[in-house]
């Protein structure tokens, strides 16, 4: 699919998204600006040699970007090419962050040069990457309070578990938002810094803006890092804890258990000759001495405040 700004001609287009594109229109695209189009392979590089280059009179910039999906975050490589008069974008999924550039680009507006349509993706990606981590900043401090609120052990031990799944969630999105900021990091620093003749120069200030939402969104980002792996300590610690009270509980009751268990196999040994087995209160004896040596280990246990 082709979405072309402005609409219309493509010999006039200053911008040219290519989604999912088939090879009839890569190579229409490709003879119409005279710019060789990436493939969803060479845009899936991880080299900076192949995600930043300078040929042909255009810069080839690819990066890992996050998209939503049912409402996940996942990583999909988008490559740019970017020349003085037409910005070429290929990726291969739908993409809220340019959905919303080309709102912005609509019939009503002005007409997009290549500059200002890749600085715009730029600035748009960097912002829902904002709010992504602003959400997960959101999870964290949610996370936070439900694994220290006092509960029974039953509802705090469920809540353990679920957090665990949720705290993995949450680090697996930071992660994936981080890398995606990583490489619009690398392409503003790469174009801005670059010097090639005849090539696009999109706004210096705006370039240094990128760079400088994308610094503090890192060191954001490594802020909530930190407080995941907080929060996961901290919850394996608090499963600990609810394991070590259960090994106790078990343990107690086991070491309670002997002495009767003792006195009841004493009492129901088979011998000819037992002095009680005469006795008009040998059988309230043993009940009672069976429920005292019960009771006694339970009370001691109390003292020392095990239980």
């Amino acid at each position: 699919m082709l979405v072309i700004h402005p609409k219309g001609d493509l010999a006039r287009a200053a911008w040219i998204d290519l989604v999912e594109p088939t090879a009839e229109e890569v190579g229409r695209v490709s003879q119409v600006t005279g710019l060789p189009v990436p493939d969803q392979t060479q845009i899936s590089e991880i080299e900076s040699s192949s995600r930043l280059r300078f040929e042909s009179g255009a810069y080839y910039l690819s990066a890992p970007l996050v998209a939503p999906r049912e409402g996940e975050l996942f990583v999909v490589p988008v490559g740019l090419v970017l020349s003085p008069r037409v910005l070429l974008t290929v990726r291969y999924a739908e993409m809220t962050s340019f959905d919303a550039a080309h709102a912005g680009f609509g019939d009503d507006a002005a007409p997009p040069d290549a500059q200002e349509a890749f600085l715009r993706i730029l600035e748009i990606v960097v912002d829902r990457s904002a709010d992504a981590l602003e959400r997960a900043g959101s999870d964290c401090d949610d996370l936070s309070r439900g694994a220290f609120r006092g509960e029974s052990r039953a509802a705090a031990t469920r809540n353990l578990r679920a957090a665990l799944a949720l705290i993995g969630g949450v680090a697996d999105r930071t992660s994936r938002i981080r890398d995606g900021l990583l490489g619009l990091g690398r392409i503003a620093a790469f174009v801005m810094e670059s010097e090639y003749e005849g090539a696009a120069a999109p706004s210096v200030p705006r370039l240094k803006a990128i760079r400088a939402d994308v610094a503090s969104l890192t060191d954001y980002e490594g802020h909530l890092a930190g407080k995941i792996q907080f929060l996961l300590d901290a919850t394996l610690g608090l499963i600990n804890v609810e394991q070590n009270e259960i090994v106790k509980t078990l343990t107690i009751a086991s070491v309670v258990g002997i002495p009767p268990v003792l006195l009841a196999g004493i009492y129901g040994m088979n011998f000819r000759f037992m002095p009680e087995l005469s006795w008009t209160f040998g059988y309230p004896m043993a009940i009672g001495l069976i429920v005292v040596s019960g009771l006694l280990p339970l009370a001691w246990f109390k003292r020392r405040g095990w239980m």
